[in-house]
C-alpha cells in the first residue's frame, strides 16, 4: 500500500513555540497513531474529529499542551503518569510519544477502548505504558494505584470538583493533578476549592491560552497535593458524579 504523505508543517511550528523537538521516528508513530485513530472510528466512537490538521491541533497538540504548566525537566526525566478517562489516548499517547521516558497508565471505563489503546501501544511499539480497563472510583483504592503517581492528567468532561475526586486519589504527596478544560474555568475552579482541600489538594495554579491555530480557549488546572487522601474518598462508583463534594 502505498503510504499517504501528511503535512507537519503546522505540528512542527507550533511544537517549536512549546520548544519541545521530535525525531524522525516519533512523528512515524504520530502518523501511524492517526490512522489507527481512523480505522478504528469507522467502527466504534472515539472522537468526532478525524481531519489529519483537526487532529493535529485539537488531539495531539492539544494535549502536548501540558508543558505549559507541568515541570518540562521531569517530564523528560520520566515520571510516573497515570490518565484518568482517556478515551482514544488523549492526553496520556500523545505525551507518551513526545516523552518516551514517561511511565504511563491509561485508565478507561469501556473496554472496547482498552483494545483500541492496547493495538495503538503495539502499532507504535511503545514501551513502559499500559492501559488498563475499570472505573477511577475502584482504581482510586486500589493500592497498586492510590497515591503511587508523580502526575495525573485528565481531559475527561466533567465537573472538576468530582474529578479531583476521581484522580487525586491516584497522587503522591508532593505530586500534581492537571485538568484540562476548555474556555476560562475561574468560576469553576473556586467552586472546586472545598472539595480539592477534602482530598488532600491546594490550586496552585490555572493557566489560560488558546489552542493553537484557532480561536477555542483552554485551561489547565493545576492542583498540588499537600497530603494524603483520606481513605472514605474516593466514593463509590457513580456518586461522585451525581454528588460533587
Amino acid at each position: 500500500m502505498k503510504e499517504k504523505n501528511y503535512d507537519w508543517t503546522i505540528f512542527q511550528k507550533e511544537l517549536e513555540k512549546l520548544k519541545i523537538s521530535l525525531t524522525e521516528k516519533q512523528i512515524c508513530q504520530f502518523r501511524d497513531y492517526y490512522e489507527l485513530l481512523l480505522e478504528w472510528n469507522s467502527f466504534m466512537n472515539l472522537t468526532a474529529v478525524t481531519e489529519f490538521q483537526d487532529v493535529v491541533v485539537k488531539h495531539f497538540l492539544d494535549s502536548l499542551t501540558l508543558v505549559k504548566a507541568a515541570d518540562r525537566e521531569k517530564l523528560e526525566r520520566g515520571i510516573s503518569l497515570i490518565d484518568v478517562g482517556t478515551g482514544a489516548g488523549f492526553p496520556g499517547i500523545p505525551l507518551k510519544i513526545a516523552f518516551p521516558g514517561l511511565k504511563v497508565c491509561l485508565l478507561d471505563s469501556l473496554n472496547k477502548r482498552i483494545r483500541f489503546l492496547n493495538e495503538v501501544i503495539e502499532k507504535l511499539g511503545l514501551s513502559g505504558i499500559r492501559a488498563v480497563h475499570g472505573r477511577a472510583e475502584d482504581f482510586g483504592k486500589n493500592r497498586e494505584y492510590r497515591e503511587v503517581f508523580d502526575l495525573c492528567v485528565s481531559r475527561a468532561v466533567a465537573n472538576l470538583s468530582s474529578l479531583s475526586e476521581y484522580c487525586l486519589p491516584f497522587v503522591k504527596v508532593g505530586g500534581m493533578f492537571v485538568s484540562y478544560k476548555s474556555g476560562k474555568v475561574q468560576e469553576e475552579a473556586s467552586a472546586a476549592e472545598r472539595a480539592v482541600k477534602l482530598l488532600g489538594g491546594k490550586m496552585e495554579n490555572i493557566c489560560c491560552f488558546e489552542l493553537a491555530q484557532t480561536d477555542m480557549g483552554r485551561s489547565l488546572v493545576c492542583i498540588r497535593k499537600i497530603q494524603k487522601t483520606p481513605d472514605r474518598y474516593p466514593r463509590k462508583a457513580g456518586v461522585p458524579g451525581k454528588e460533587p463534594l
